[in-house]
């Protein structure tokens, strides 16, 4: 099974530069280039395509390309796969894969020369086919290359459960709907494997049992099992609804490290609670269209996982759901009465509102998250913690706040000298009850906010942005009072039109071109700034790239920075240009540079020439041309010298009154949000007394009207 190594690792040179983070250019020049890049393995005349693994090689010994190389075999793995794929299908080469992944892991020698051998042994290893022998048997005898992959997978990922993970996450590529649809969001995983807290508990246990199910393809579970370094320790049950989803997800179970009889994956709902009782429940309730879905539905489900909670074990169960029924308001009686059961029981620890996008296949789905506890702590008896970030994205940031609040919630409950939380409030069960049917959300801002310096400082905060207001104003009309521009309808001959080109002829301006600035170069920190097409169209913020003083001089000895005036101007995706005035930056090309010069026998200023290059005709690109227009064709009117003094002027002034206006905008918007905020959390009012002058000045107004 030798010669067929490196068939299913063919690319493009398209595929290289996805693999290498560059661009495809970036690919042809390393070919150009370099004399020892790997050689097409199968010339196929205008596109070549070259071995997976000697490119890889060739990347490790060349330290090229935006991937570190301890990464760059895991990135090749989902090419080698969707090779593959192409001729086996995806669903197919997904489970025969990953049973010759399992069987390697239960044999653990290499796989046999012939395929006869190979079902043999997996007869022997599977008896009683639990694991691989169904979809191994099943299988023609033209998968065999499919060992090949199963080999160079694992001697990439080192272990077969390695190459088992890298397999599943190729899921998305390969358009496997039954494995992507519910897939979470890695910060989703994330939170849910750090409230369930799960090496706190390894310490205190021998074993210890977690449980899903609804297990779909294993996700929440492969999470927790990462969290400890002893998966044989662990029990391991789960229950999904497709056989072919149960068969993947015992494989995936095997591999992460949990012991064949210490798990067990039944095919439906319920779990096989005769092995063990859970002490650890995560799932994530199966999604229903908002047509067929059922608030009583969803709540009857939460319902059987709050009873797999033994009383007083310390267990805990972590649902995810739709919000309508774990978090909204509910309008139907039996629902409500449902709902209203589990609070009274006192197994609901938390509820926490999440945001959109936590399942990226479903974005408008709106999820919620419940922890339940068949034991809470006695100070978080009688309540529950409600919290809410539906308006926050989930980063890592939220995500260890929130975590400490629930972590610290569970151990402490309600302590007035403990820990506020962030983002939610402790609400007594019998207020929750008072409003039957009620949404389970904060009632207000976390206490931690309302103490916080944020909320304590609005007021002072709102009031030195209006002393900063009045004294832009002040500013702003003591330096120029009127504004007084003196623009009239010209009146005989126009002056003539000029091209850029015929400037750059004559010496008036100077054409500088950018330079090409290695990727892995451009940082957040450094000495000059990078000026390229997104700084001058505008997505990206000035300084925002940048690259360090000796890195430029020692790497780029024949680039030049720019000089304080210089015009920087790109013209794809679209003409646009800036000027720097502060100079001593970097023009990435495509961007390049025009100059001024001052010595001309009709200079022309920065601040001139950019006016008027903006309003020229001709520097729109039509959206059927092939080429970006070239600057040199630009015309403008060619002013006289006293013409282009009077106007520098008047822009000049332009431009200040504007910078002026954006300090006073500037502060009306920090003093909208800061009072929109204050009354939103019901934390600031209106004083009287500038009711009254509001009364007062919509009187004299009405008067003035009338």
């Amino acid at each position: 099974m030798t010669e067929l190594h490196h068939g299913a690792q063919l690319m493009s040179m398209t595929d290289i530069a996805e693999l290498a983070k560059v661009k495809r250019p970036v690919v042809s020049n390393w070919r150009r280039r370099y004399e020892d890049f790997p050689g097409p393995a199968v010339p196929s005349g205008t596109r070549p395509l070259f071995s997976g693994t000697d490119v890889v090689r060739w990347l490790i010994t060349r330290n090229l390309g935006n991937v570190p190389a301890d990464r760059l075999q895991e990135e090749l793995a989902p090419h080698a796969i969707m090779a593959y794929a192409a001729d086996f299908g995806a669903r197919p080469l997904v489970e025969i894969t990953s049973s010759l992944l399992c069987l390697s892991h239960l044999d653990r020698r290499p796989f046999p020369d012939s395929w006869a051998d190979l079902l043999r042994r997996a007869e022997r290893l599977d008896a009683e086919d639990e694991f691989v022998l169904r979809e191994l048997k099943a299988a023609a005898p033209s998968v065999s290359r499919l060992a090949h992959l199963a080999e160079e997978l694992i001697e990439a990922a080192y272990t077969p459960g390695g190459a088992y993970e890298w397999l599943l996450a190729a899921r998305t590529r390969l358009g496997l709907t039954d494995l992507t649809t519910d897939m979470p969001a890695s910060e989703l995983l994330r939170l849910v494997t750090e409230v369930a807290d799960l090496p706190s508990r390894m310490p205190f246990n021998d074993r210890i049992t977690i449980a899903d199910p609804h297990a779909g393809t294993g996700d929440f579970l492969s999470a927790l099992i990462k969290q400890t370094d002893e998966p044989g320790d662990l029990v391991a049950l789960a229950a999904t609804q497709q056989e072919w989803l149960a068969r993947l997800v015992r494989r995936r179970l095997l591999l992460a490290g949990v012991e064949d009889y210490s798990l067990d994956v039944q095919t439906g709902t319920d779990l096989e609670e005769r092995m063990a009782d859970p002490s650890i429940i995560v799932t994530q309730l199966p999604y229903r269209p908002g047509e067929t879905r059922s608030a009583l539905t969803t709540l009857l489900e939460v319902e059987r996982v709050s009873l797999l909670l033994r009383p007083e074990s310390g267990a805990i169960a972590i649902v995810i759901g739709p919000a309508d029924a774990l978090v909204d308001r509910l309008t139907g009686i039996r629902e409500a009465r449902l709902r209203s059961e589990l609070l009274r029981r006192g197994v609901l620890e938390t509820v926490v509102a999440l945001p959109g996008g936590v399942t990226p296949y479903r974005p408008g789905h709106r999820p919620a998250l419940w922890v339940m506890a068949s034991d809470p702590a006695p100070k978080a008896r009688g309540r529950v913690l409600l919290c809410d970030i539906v308006s926050e994205p989930l980063t890592e940031h939220v995500r260890a706040r929130l975590v400490e609040d629930i972590l610290l919630w569970r151990a402490e409950g309600l302590r007035l000298d403990g820990h506020d939380p962030r983002y939610g409030q402790a609400v007594t069960i019998d207020k929750l009850e008072a409003d039957f049917g009620g949404p389970l959300t904060p009632t207000g801002p976390p206490v931690a906010r309302m103490l916080g310096r944020t909320v304590a400082e609005r007021p002072a905060r709102i009031s030195q942005a209006e002393l900063r207001l009045e004294q832009a104003a002040d500013k702003a009309l003591e330096a120029y009072g009127q504004l007084r521009s003196g623009v009239v309808a010209r009146t005989g001959r126009r002056p003539p039109l000029v091209t850029v080109g015929d400037l750059i002829t004559d010496r008036s301006i100077r054409k500088v071109k950018g330079h090409r600035i290695a990727p892995q170069h451009i940082q957040r920190d450094g000495h000059h700034a990078v000026l390229g097409p997104h700084e001058i169209t505008g997505p990206a913020p000035v300084g925002a790239r940048r690259i360090d003083r000796l890195l430029f001089a020692a790497t780029y000895e024949h680039a030049s920075l720019t000089r304080p005036g210089d015009i920087v101007y790109t013209t794809t995706p679209s003409f646009a240009l800036m000027i720097d005035h502060d100079g001593f930056n970097v023009a990435l090309f495509p961007a390049r540079v025009l100059r001024v010069n001052p010595n001309a026998d009709r200079p022309l200023t920065s601040r001139v020439l950019v006016a008027l290059l903006r309003a020229a005709r001709n520097t729109i690109r039509s959206p059927s041309a092939v080429h970006a227009p070239r600057i040199e064709d630009f015309s403008i009117p060619e002013l006289e010298t006293e013409e282009v003094d009077h106007l520098d002027a008047l822009l000049r002034e332009l431009e200040e009154r504007q910078r002026l206006l954006q300090d006073q905008q500037n502060e009306l918007t920090e003093i909208y949000r800061l009072t929109a905020a204050g009354f939103a959390d019901r934390t600031l009012t209106i004083s009287r007394r500038a009711t009254a002058r509001q009364t007062d000045r919509r009187k004299r107004e009405s008067d003035a009207a009338t």
